[in-house]
């Protein structure tokens, strides 16, 4: 299991408020650089933000729907839309505002970004080979924390970044990996398909990052070598009325390991026959991971204030059993990782900062073992829907195996 992760960096992120789905006048840190419009709604004051500091934002739009991509954060979906005026992913407006580039990560936001794993461990690709596992030599690569992915193509509902990189792993192995990331902002049609009901009375917004990695380097990738996955990462919006959802199937063993930072409070995580419920209030670090025996392809998060429905689904097949393992330590099993993970971000310690208002849905590829040129690929697929608590809860009951009535 992953020890407490003591971020000394962490005095260095700063704490950025957030903007509730749903309105358009909350208070937003960095905002003498926004447009003063009283008018002007949360998604187009992101916009407006973004645009100011990169000027080859890409916008993609269907219908009512929007999507905010940034080639400068290699391709990150930075926040979505169903309807222009409600924003859903976190954004962090100090740090992009500030210019600067901080040690160990740059916390940005954005509700899609693209990592590799493992990120601890004898196969770490976040320590150098002889470092300890602590917090003062934890190292994001730079490829996927503050280097631009190429924009390779656009239209105006995707778009397509590619990237070479060059990762020497904890281990000493070298890996050349050829990275491919597609967004797509999907059409209600499409978005039916994949939820499998209609949504017509409904505002969503689904979007999907299609990432493929391809080794090009001149050794096959083996359980000798360590493996690396894909591992997609979304910042949202927390608040106290939001509750993290975390479905799971029937089998043996913990349903959910909740030991990453110290095991979660009770009063913050609750698990019942079917699924878990874990508190998205920004105001306690605390995360949790589902290992594929247990795993569904689903994971959400409610806003009972907003009455928003996040649902995120992946690409996963039950008899992969090898996942990368991202515990601080030199590791017994290290295949024997999460499929899902989610994070509360929080103070390390009453009175220090923390990185920001926000709480993260995560999911992971299998570790990738590949021959030369041989390829793996990873979806993502996130949804927004705002309506009625009753069709909410028809969804939440039949994908998240969850009644909402049970997080009030």
């Amino acid at each position: 299991m992953e020890k407490i992760i003591a971020f000394a960096f962490l005095t260095l992120f700063l704490a950025c408020s957030s903007r509730k789905p749903g309105t358009g006048d909350e208070q937003t840190t960095g905002k003498e650089s926004m447009p003063s419009a009283s008018t002007m709604n949360a998604y187009e004051k992101d916009r407006q933000f973004l645009q100011q500091h990169h000027r080859d934002l890409i916008e993609l739009q269907t219908g009512d729907a929007r999507a905010l991509i940034c080639p400068a954060y290699q391709g990150r979906i930075m926040t979505t839309t169903a309807d222009g005026k409600a924003s859903y992913g976190w954004i962090n407006y100090e740090l992009i505002n500030s210019g600067k580039m901080l040690p160990h990560m740059n916390a940005f936001g954005g509700e899609d970004r693209f990592w590799l794993g493992p990120e601890g461990g004898q196969f770490a690709l976040f320590f150098k080979k002889g470092n300890p596992f602590d917090a003062e030599n934890w190292q994001t690569p730079a490829a996927i924390d503050s280097e631009p992915f190429t924009l390779a193509s656009a239209t105006q509902t995707s778009a397509t970044f590619t990237r070479m990189v060059s990762l020497t792993n904890f281990s000493g192995n070298q890996f050349d990996i050829g990275i491919e990331r597609t967004v797509t902002l999907l059409p209600r049609m499409e978005i039916n398909r994949l939820l499998g009901i209609s949504t017509d009375s409904l505002k969503i917004v689904g979007i999907q990052s299609d990432n493929t990695i391809t080794n090009q380097g001149a050794q096959t990738w083996t359980t000798q070598t360590g493996m690396p996955s894909i591992w997609i990462l979304g910042m949202m919006n927390a608040s106290p009325e939001v509750t993290i959802i975390v479905p799971y199937r029937a089998g043996t063993g913990q349903p959910v390991n909740d030991a990453y930072f110290g095991k979660v409070p009770a009063e913050r995580l609750s698990m019942g026959k079917t699924s878990a419920l874990f508190k998205a209030d920004a105001k306690y670090r605390s995360k949790i991971g589902v290992s594929p025996a247990r795993a569904t392809n689903w994971v959400g998060s409610y806003d009972a204030t907003t009455k928003t429905l996040t649902l995120v689904t992946f690409d996963f097949n039950p008899t992969d059993r090898q996942y990368v393992n991202s515990s601080w330590e030199q590791q017994k099993e290290p295949f024997a990782g999460d499929v899902i993970n989610a994070y509360n971000d929080g103070p390390m310690k009453p009175g220090q900062p923390q990185m920001g208002q926000f709480y993260e849905l995560e999911s992971s590829s299998p570790a990738a073992n590949l021959a030369l040129g041989a390829k793996q690929r990873h979806r993502h697929t996130t949804f927004h829907v705002q309506g009625p608590e009753p069709d909410l809860n028809r969804i939440a009951q039949r994908l998240l195996l969850t009644d909402l009535a049970a997080i009030k």
